[in-house]
């Protein structure tokens, strides 16, 4: 399979650089998969394709203030890390910028108090695109200074600094640790979560530390060569117990964002027989047509980069014709495009 096939042209104005005033505002695709039917909303309309007894899985990640600003401590050149996982201990893999001053052994200080650095990281391995291993050495609390030095991790499209870094979480974030949003939750209020459960939804929440591997668009040729970063999940017992019981009833589960399918998918493939646990571990699944789901019935998301791998993954879900015909309208009708952007409801 060709990554070229999931190629189309995407004009710069429709790519999203500021958040809507409301999180609810946005505009909705729908697409129905059984007969391609495509119809336009706002996103307060998703209420009106729900059904009684849905099960709506969010991410609820929450996202680090991961992108530190430093300087060489010899030469005292600037530089930025942006920690995508913690490895072990104080280890970090990060991705470094510009990385080829970045060299093993190199100390990067971070943060100023009576000359000396609150936060100090050594390069211990050199990777590629950018990658570089690091140790991290201070005193006191990691996450604390990290709270101090840190700035969100917004992606580069996005000009515009965020006075109130909580538009870059969803309002059901809890437990830290992603380097990007599960961008498709940012549409969610809580008064409109309540509105849906009152229709007879319910929520359950996995979590799913989203690292930047997710959103890298695809370098090889062919789709089958490209292979995924791994990413931290975590399911509890009372969420597995809710999503077990659902999917065994053959009522509807609903990802919402593709960081939540992808998390489903690995519980199925984890449980075939559906007998979902409480459980942990890391995620390389990488979901492209042809792809048999187990777990996802029906998928809220945003719209993605052109050969991305969440475009394969809603392709997969839909169809690769219906996705581009999608597409084309949704980019014809001036729709947002990627993080801060409008949401498709496929169904």
């Amino acid at each position: 399979m060709k990554a070229e096939w999931f190629d189309f042209e995407l004009p710069e104005r429709l790519i999203a650089q500021t958040p809507l005033p409301e999180r609810t505002a946005s505009r909705l695709l729908t697409l129905e998969k059984a007969t391609g039917r495509i119809a336009h909303h706002t996103f307060r309309d998703l209420a009106a394709y729900v059904r009684e007894g849905d099960t709506f899985v969010f991410n609820d990640t929450r996202v680090m203030p991961a992108r530190l600003i430093g300087v060489k401590a010899d030469t005292g050149a600037k530089v930025e890390l942006l920690l995508l996982k913690q490895l072990e201990g104080d280890r970090w893999e990060t991705l470094a910028k510009p990385a080829k001053r970045l060299k093993r052994g190199t100390e990067i200080a971070f943060g100023d108090q009576a000359g000396t650095p609150l936060l100090r990281a050594v390069v211990e391995e050199e990777g590629e695109m950018g990658s570089r291993i690091v140790r991290f050495r201070y005193e006191g609390i990691f996450h604390e200074l990290l709270d101090r030095l840190g700035e969100m991790p917004l992606p580069p499209y996005i000009k515009t600094r965020l006075e109130d870094r909580e538009r870059y979480q969803t309002v059901y974030a809890r437990h830290t640790g992603s380097a990007a949003a599960p961008t498709a939750g940012l549409h969610f209020t809580e008064p409109f979560m309540r509105e849906l459960q009152d229709k007879g939804v319910q929520i359950a929440y996995v979590t799913l530390h989203v690292g930047l591997g997710t959103f890298r668009p695809i370098s090889a040729e062919n789709v089958e060569d490209h292979e995924m970063h791994a990413e931290y999940y975590r399911l509890d017992e009372a969420n597995a117990r809710m999503i077990r019981e659902a999917k065994q009833a053959g009522r509807r589960i609903v990802a919402i964002g593709t960081t939540s399918a992808r998390t489903l998918e690995t519980l199925g493939g984890r449980y075939p027989d559906g007998n979902i646990e409480a459980c942990s571990g890391w995620t390389d699944i990488f979901i492209y047509p042809g792809y048999k789901f187990r777990m996802v019935d029906a998928l809220l998301t945003n719209f993605h980069l052109p050969q991305s791998t969440l475009v394969m993954l809603v392709s997969a879900l839909a169809g690769r014709d219906a996705v581009m015909r999608a597409y084309a309208e949704a980019i014809e009708r001036e729709y947002r495009f990627f993080s801060f952007g409008d949401a498709m409801f496929i169904y």
